[in-house]
């Protein structure tokens, strides 16, 4: 006989803690957790429990009937629907208290480590407009308000140009102003829908997988670089170049403008080909050194490139990586996951050589060119899977490294990766993780031969539950 499904209920439920994914923690009266969205904690709630699992339930809030003193009332006037910022609703220092004490408690839960003092997590410089990249989705199935739903008549305008509703793969948000890129990402975004509508250029049909206009990318640096790239579905007698060059007459300062023609049912860029519109094709960033008096590191930024969003506190974040590594000028460092040699250029000033490794061979090449272009001889860069090019043959080759930075993906290191630290046997490391957990999991694996003697939670992404957090390991010596 198959499980019953339980009827949902309503409850009043205190809520005590943050959760993942930027949800709240409460529990019900027989002492089971409820995952809740729209709460925060330290509310007071009236909540529908509508979802029972094994281990925990979920639930929404209907209404706040005592507000926590950490709510607060959000900037944007898409939180309800959008799920880009959703502790907007909670202070700031409130955000940083519920990460910090994320990762402490996934270090000592999940790693069963023996931890030091936590050094203070490090705010972000800005808590708004601080990331360097947005994508949009255009799409015929624009998501409609309760309010909407609720009138009377035919919704006409049914075009949107913005972000997907969480878990609604088919609807999007049209996005008036959004808080996390500066100007003038905005002004481009809300000009382009005018323009299409303008021009019966039509969006992209979900179902139908059919129209003009598919996504937008707006990219923008420091040094105040712009670049535009419009992905173009399958559509007939488009002039894709006249498009780009009315968007560059209106935006004399974009720096470059792309486009490609994407024919798959997915917006992913990686296997597209590039087409340029106008000027060069990238935009600049600059970084200052680790070493007072060395000039600023240049950074080319492709339409493919990774490259921290939000790149202020990238240099934070290096720095302090940098900071617990204390490396020396006689010593050989090794960057895993290297991308664009960010990290490793960063670090090359202070170290007799570095080398690199990355699995994506583009991001291998952009950082040969960084390094060429910042004037580093003493760099190299190497690309495929860390768990085949990181052996003993590449290690008697290019040299055992004394000292070494990681800073993989957030599914962490692959176990092959974690015996190889090991057999190399480092004196000290750095373990730049945005996912504490796998973090914390990678960690337990080594907890015999390396001990946590700093670490320091760094937030890169305000308003959201993301957090980043630095490891320094130090080998263990040895009682023999």
């Amino acid at each position: 006989m198959g499980n019953r499904k339980r009827k949902k209920e309503v409850h009043e439920l205190d809520i005590t803690g943050a959760g993942a994914k930027g949800k709240a923690i409460a529990h019900l009266e027989n002492g089971k957790t409820v995952m809740i969205q729209g709460a925060v904690p330290g509310d007071r709630a009236k909540v529908l429990v509508y979802k029972q699992k094994k281990r925990y339930a979920e639930g929404k809030t209907l209404e706040i009937l005592s507000p926590s003193p950490d709510r607060i009332e959000p900037e944007c006037r898409h939180f309800a629907y959008c799920g880009g910022c959703k502790w907007q609703n909670l202070t700031y220092e409130a955000q940083l208290r519920f990460k910090s004490d994320e990762v402490h408690q996934n270090l000592k839960r999940i790693g069963h480590l023996q931890l030091p003092e936590a050094e203070p997590i490090l705010p972000s410089p800005g808590i708004f407009y601080y990331r360097n990249k947005l994508e949009y989705s255009f799409s015929t199935h624009r998501w409609l308000t309760e309010t909407e739903i609720e009138t009377e008549g035919n919704i006409e305008l049914r075009n949107a140009l913005g972000f997907h509703v969480p878990g609604r793969w088919d609807r999007v948000i049209d996005i008036q102003h959004c808080h996390l890129q500066p100007e003038p990402s905005n002004a481009i975004r809300n000009f382009l829908r005018d323009y299409a509508q303008k021009n019966n250029l039509s969006f992209y049909h979900p179902y139908d997988k059919v129209g003009a206009l598919r996504s937008l990318m707006i990219r923008t640096s420091g040094i105040g670089e712009v670049m535009v790239l419009l992905q173009f579905g399958p559509a007939d007698n488009i002039d894709h170049q006249k498009i780009m060059d009315d968007i560059k007459a209106e935006f004399p300062q974009i720096t470059t403008a792309l486009y490609t023609i994407n024919h798959k049912g997915n917006e992913s860029l990686y296997d597209q080909e590039m087409r340029i519109a106008n000027g060069p094709g990238y935009i600049m960033e600059e970084m200052p050194a680790f070493r007072k008096g060395d000039p600023n590191l240049k950074f080319k930024i492709g339409p493919k490139t990774f490259y921290q969003t939000n790149a202020l506190q990238a240099e934070a974040l290096y720095r302090i990586a940098l900071e617990f590594l204390n490396p020396q000028p006689d010593e050989l460092l090794y960057d895993l996951y290297t991308g664009v040699g960010t990290i490793a250029l960063y670090a090359a000033h202070s170290v007799k050589k570095v080398i690199g490794l990355e699995l994506i061979e583009d991001s291998i090449r952009s950082a040969i060119e960084n390094a060429k272009r910042n004037e580093i001889d003493n760099a190299e860069f190497f690309a495929g899977d860390m768990r085949e090019v990181l052996n003993e043959a590449f290690i008697e080759k290019h040299g055992r490294p004394d000292i070494l930075i990681v800073d993989p993906p957030r599914e962490g290191m692959h176990p092959t990766v974690v015996k190889t630290i090991l057999e190399i046997q480092p004196e000290r490391w750095v373990y730049v993780s945005c996912n504490s957990a796998t973090q914390a999991r990678d960690l337990a694996l080594m907890k015999d031969s390396y001990e946590v003697v700093k670490f320091q939670p760094v937030d890169m992404f305000p308003h959201t539950h993301h957090v980043e957090n630095i490891a320094l390991l130090q080998r263990i010596k040895s009682n023999d």
